[in-house]
């Protein structure tokens, strides 16, 4: 059975965590006992749904984008949309994979809620392949969830909003894993 693929943008620079004091590259800084992109991959994988890694060095997100959905085209089966993960959402929940997965079987795009607030992954079904494969620049792909009606999906998961920018936020996210903060909407 096709399902979408959750794609892992994992080739960005991560300018702000350097610039905020980071010494590796974000993904790969330590967060607990594992990597953010370990974290990230954890529930990826836990999801069940297929995945694809797309850690390419390229001019923009939306080139990685496009190089992502490219690269899943040539898979068996193809996929029926994309879910559009950066790598930087350590604590992104796999039941909120598959929410955004299973609601792309009725919706074109669908963009998670949290608390008011927009998250990741950002669910596109195949219906936007074109505008995704043409995607260049650093912009991403916000075009394409104007272009269609994008469905909110109100879910749970604080994870969907909670990325690494800073160094500050590695350290913020630590202290949630470790129990030692309680988990706030607005801390992120």
């Amino acid at each position: 059975m096709s399902q979408p693929t959750v794609i892992i943008l994992a080739s960005g620079r991560g300018e702000r965590f350097a610039q905020s004091g980071g010494r590796y590259p974000k993904l790969q800084a330590l967060l607990v006992d594992k990597t953010v992109l370990q974290h990230t991959l954890d529930a990826v994988r836990a999801s069940g749904l297929p995945w694809h890694l797309e850690d390419v060095g390229h001019p923009g997100m939306g080139d990685s984008i496009a190089a992502a959905v490219r690269a899943t085209l040539q898979s068996s089966p193809q996929p029926t949309g994309w879910l559009i993960l950066p790598g930087d959402l350590p604590l992104i929940r796999s039941d909120t994979l598959r929410q955004i997965g299973e609601a792309l079987g009725s919706h074109q795009v669908v963009v998670p809620v949290y608390r008011k607030r927009r998250g990741h992954p950002v669910g596109f079904s195949m219906c936007c392949r074109s505008e995704l494969l043409d995607l260049k620049g650093n912009e991403g792909a916000r075009n394409v969830v104007l272009a269609y009606e994008a469905t909110e999906l109100m879910v749970d998961d604080i994870g969907c909003v909670t990325d690494i920018d800073t160094v500050a936020d590695l350290h913020a996210v630590e202290k949630l894993l470790n129990g030692m903060t309680p988990l706030a909407a607005d801390t992120f």
